[in-house]
């Protein structure tokens, strides 16, 4: 086990009951990956199967051939018809040059900058984009910056992954209050709610 299952199971002995059968929480992160860059892949994902997706976002990333990506000066200068061409909607794209917009303005800072933000400064600034949700940004906070106490509560793999640990109900008002007791490794928490979902029934402790 990580650190962090070790930790959660002194703190829970319903998680110390199941985070021995899951594989452990990653601890490495591309943290140096743009939030700018990370946001329009966001966006472009939205409400499509992975497949389709990588699909469009790669159409969206080809219309600049000389570039790894585009910057946000080039996603404000494009014919929208072209992005239109790539596979996205007007509402994406909307949201895709405010996300650009909001880089030149600063409000979406670099990584390194961003990096050492507190949490909800981080959300607060993220969610000021057209497009981008409180979830988007806590995924990244998790999976990119790979910060440790994260529980995104409007999940509903992670509200129902606790409902079946505990078995009992949570709103996700009641899922964040509830959810203290797991700090500081509330995002290793949310993992392994996420991973109890993958299986039929609870593992039987066979120690």
């Amino acid at each position: 086990m990580g650190e962090a299952e070790k930790q959660l199971s002194k703190l829970c002995k319903r998680f110390a009951g199941v985070v021995k059968h899951h594989d452990p929480y990653p601890t490495a992160f591309s943290k140096s990956k743009d939030p700018y860059r990370a946001l329009v892949r966001a966006v472009v994902f939205q409400q499509l199967s992975g497949k389709a997706a990588s699909t469009i976002h790669g159409r969206v990333i080809a219309l600049w051939p000389d570039k790894e990506h585009p910057d946000p000066d080039d996603i404000l200068a494009v014919d929208p018809l072209l992005l239109r061409g790539a596979g996205l909607s007007r509402q994406k794209i909307a949201a895709i040059q405010d996300i650009a917009q909001k880089r030149i303005d600063g409000i979406i800072p670099q990584s390194r900058a961003l990096s050492r933000l507190p949490d909800e400064e981080i959300i607060a600034r993220l969610t000021a984009a057209r497009g981008v949700g409180r979830w988007s940004v806590e995924m990244y906070l998790m999976f990119t910056l790979g910060r440790p106490d994260v529980l995104p509560i409007d999940d509903l793999g992670v509200r129902k992954g606790a409902e079946k640990l505990y078995r009992r109900s949570f709103t996700p008002k009641e899922l964040g209050a509830f959810g203290e007791r797991w700090a500081p490794w509330r995002s290793a928490a949310s993992w392994h709610l996420w991973r109890l979902m993958d299986v039929k029934a609870l593992p039987r402790d066979r120690s």
